[in-house]
C-alpha cells in the first residue's frame, strides 16, 4: 500500500530547500523499495520549521521538521513512512502548541490539500459554501456576509456586506469582481500562503461573489513578485474551468463565472483599489479621486467589487457554516478571525489565524517564543510600513479595529513586525518618509512633496542639526499629509513617523546636538 508523504511548495519552504528534500525523498524511496508518494501542499506557517514533511499514517499525520536535504536518508531509515521516531519527530502537526492554539476557519486546509486538485479541495469540505449560496437569492447570499460582520482585510476594514450590497443594486450590463492580490506591505505573506496553499478558497470565494453581486467575469490583480502564486493561481483556474466549478453553467447551476490572474509591475500603490483599477486598465497606476466609488463605477467603468484576498477567502466557510457561527468570533464591532503574520526579530515567524481580541503581546510570546535574537523587544510595528510603532507599555493592545484606532494605531493586513532593543526609531521614521517618496503615485502634492521633504527633514534631525526646530517641522509636515493626501499612502505615512517621535522620544535628540536657542 503506498504511503503519501507531503512536502509544501510554498516560497518559504522552497527557499529553504523544500524542492531538494521533495526529489531526495522520492529518489530514496525507490532506492529502498518503498512505495511512496510525494504529495505537494501549501504549507502550515510555522515558518521556523520549514521544509515541514509529513508522512500520512493510519494513525493520521506525522510532522517532521525543519527537515534538511542531508537529513532524508537518516529519516527514511529510521522508519519515516510509518511514523518513526527521530529528533526532527514533530508528532501530530495539530497538536504542535503553535497550531493547537489557533482557531483556523479560513487557512485550515493550508498544508493539507494538494493546491490544484480540485477532487482534494472538495473531499476536504471545498465548494460547500458555494452550494450553500446557490440555494440561496443574491439578497440572502448578501445577508450573510452583512449579518456576520466581516470587514475588508486589506486593511481599511470596511464592512464586507455593505460593499456586496452596493454592487449588488447597481444597475449595469456587466459587472465585475476584482480580488487585490497586490500584498506590498512589509512582514505580510498571508495571501502568498492562501493562493500558493489552498487557491480553490479564493476561487470559491470570488465565485460566490460574482453570483451574489451578478457579475460574470472576475480578475485577480496580483503582485508580480509572486511567481508560485501566479504559476498555482493559473492551473487551479484552468482545474476549475474542467470540473465544471468555474466558467459556464458553475456546478449546473445555470449561472456564469469567468476568473483571470492579471500581474502587476511591481507598484505599492495598486494596492490601493483604484490605482489597482487603472493599473488593470493597461494605465499607470495613479489614484483615482472619489466619488464616484469603485463599486459604482470601477473596471472599464462599470459596478466592480474590489476586495482583498483575505476577505474573499473568509466567505466560503461563512456560507457554510451560517453568519451567526462567524459572528461567534470576535469582539465588539471586529468579528470573526485575523490572520496575523508574525516577521521581524522573533524566535517563531508564521501565519497565526485567531479570533480578533488577542493582545500583540500574547502574539509575540505565546506564538512568536520572543525575540530571535534573544534581546528585549522594544517596538513592535502592526499594519505594514504605514503602520504605528508600538512601546512595550502598549503590548497590551487587542488586536481589534477599535482598540488598535484607540491608541492611533491600526490592524492593516494582520502584519506585525518586531524589533529588539538593538533598534534606532529616528531611522524607522525616516524609512516611513522614504518609502513614501519611493512608492508614491506623485498625483497629490502632500505626499509627493511632503515624504521628499519628510526625508531631507530626517535627516537633519539625526544629524544634529536644529533638532527640535525641524522635529517641529517633522510634526507640522505630517499633519499637512494626513489631511491633504489623496489616499492612505500619503495619509498613512505620519502613523509610524509620529508613533516613533511620541514614544521613543529619546532617539531623536542625538548627543551634541543643538539646543534651540543655540540654533
Amino acid at each position: 500500500m503506498s504511503v503519501t508523504i507531503t512536502v509544501p511548495r510554498d516560497a518559504v519552504a522552497l527557499g529553504l530547500g523544500a524542492n531538494k528534500v521533495a526529489r531526495a525523498l522520492f529518489a530514496g524511496a525507490e532506492r529502498r523499495g518503498l512505495d511512496v508518494a510525494v504529495k505537494r501542499t501549501g504549507s502550515r506557517g510555522l515558518f521556523w520549521l520549514e521544509p515541514m514533511v509529513e508522512v500520512e499514517t493510519p494513525e493520521g499525520r506525522i510532522a517532521y521538521g525543519p527537515v534538511k536535504l542531508e537529513d532524508v536518508d537518516a529519516l527514511l531509515d529510521g522508519g519515516l513512512t510509518t511514523g518513526g521516531d527521530h529528533p526532527l519527530r514533530l508528532g501530530d502537526p495539530e497538536k504542535i502548541p503553535f497550531l493547537a492554539r489557533q482557531q483556523r476557519l479560513t487557512f485550515h486546509r493550508c498544508g493539507v490539500v494538494d493546491p490544484v486538485s480540485v477532487e482534494d479541495y472538495r473531499a476536504h469540505g471545498g465548494y460547500r459554501g458555494l452550494e450553500a449560496a446557490l440555494k440561496l437569492d443574491a439578497e440572502g447570499i448578501v445577508a450573510q456576509v452583512r449579518d456576520s460582520g466581516l470587514r475588508g482585510r486589506g486593511g481599511a476594514g470596511f464592512p464586507a456586506g455593505i460593499k456586496w450590497n452596493t454592487v449588488m443594486l447597481a444597475k449595469a450590463d456587466q459587472k465585475y469582481v476584482v480580488c487585490n492580490a497586490d500584498e506590498g506591505d512589509s512582514g505580510t505573506f498571508a495571501d502568498r500562503m492562501m493562493m500558493e496553499g489552498d487557491p480553490f478558497n479564493l476561487i470559491e470565494g470570488m465565485t460566490i461573489a460574482g453570483v451574489a453581486t451578478g457579475a460574470t467575469r472576475g480578475y485577480i490583480y496580483l503582485r508580480s513578485e509572486y511567481p508560485q502564486a501566479y504559476q498555482t493561481l493559473k492551473e487551479a483556474i484552468a482545474n476549475g474551468v474542467k470540473a465544471g466549478v468555474l466558467g459556464e453553467n458553475i456546478l449546473g447551476s445555470g449561472k456564469s463565472f469567468h476568473l483571470e490572474v492579471r500581474l502587476g509591475a511591481g507598484a505599492y500603490i495598486c494596492g490601493e483599489e483604484t490605482s489597482l483599477l487603472e493599473s488593470l486598465e493597461g494605465r499607470r497606476g495613479i489614484v483615482r479621486a472619489k466619488p464616484p466609488i469603485p463599486a459604482l463605477k470601477g473596471f472599464l467603468g462599470k459596478p466592480t467589487l474590489v476586495n482583498n484576498v483575505m476577505t474573499f477567502t473568509a466567505v466560503p466557510w461563512i456560507l457554510e457554516h451560517g453568519a451567526k457561527a462567524y459572528a461567534d468570533y470576535g469582539m465588539g464591532r471586529s468579528l470573526g478571525t485575523l490572520p496575523i503574520q508574525l516577521a521581524g526579530n522573533i524566535a517563531q515567524g508564521g501565519l497565526i489565524e485567531v479570533a480578533f481580541g488577542i493582545t500583540i503581546r500574547e502574539v509575540i510570546e505565546q506564538f512568536g517564543g520572543g525575540t530571535r535574537s534573544g534581546r528585549p523587544v522594544r517596538a513592535v510595528q502592526v499594519g505594514g510600513p504605514l503602520g504605528a510603532y508600538f512601546p512595550d507599555e502598549l503590548l497590551d493592545t487587542p488586536l481589534d479595529y477599535e482598540a488598535m484606532a484607540a491608541k492611533k494605531g491600526l490592524v492593516g493586513h494582520g502584519g506585525i513586525v518586531v524589533f529588539d532593543d538593538t533598534v534606532d526609531m529616528a531611522k524607522q521614521a525616516r524609512f516611513a518618509f522614504e518609502f513614501c517618496a519611493a512608492e508614491s503615485c506623485g498625483k497629490c502634492t502632500p505626499c509627493r512633496i511632503g515624504a521628499t521633504r519628510g526625508v531631507e527633514t530626517m535627516d537633519k534631525v539625526i544629524s544634529g542639526i536644529r533638532s527640535e526646530a525641524n522635529l517641529k517641522l517633522v510634526e507640522d509636515l505630517c499633519e499637512v499629509m494626513t489631511d491633504g493626501s489623496l489616499c492612505a499612502m500619503g495619509g498613512l505615512t505620519p502613523m509610524p513617523v509620529m508613533s516613533a517621535i511620541t514614544h521613543f522620544p529619546e532617539d531623536f535628540r542625538p548627543a551634541g546636538s543643538l539646543p534651540v536657542a543655540a540654533e
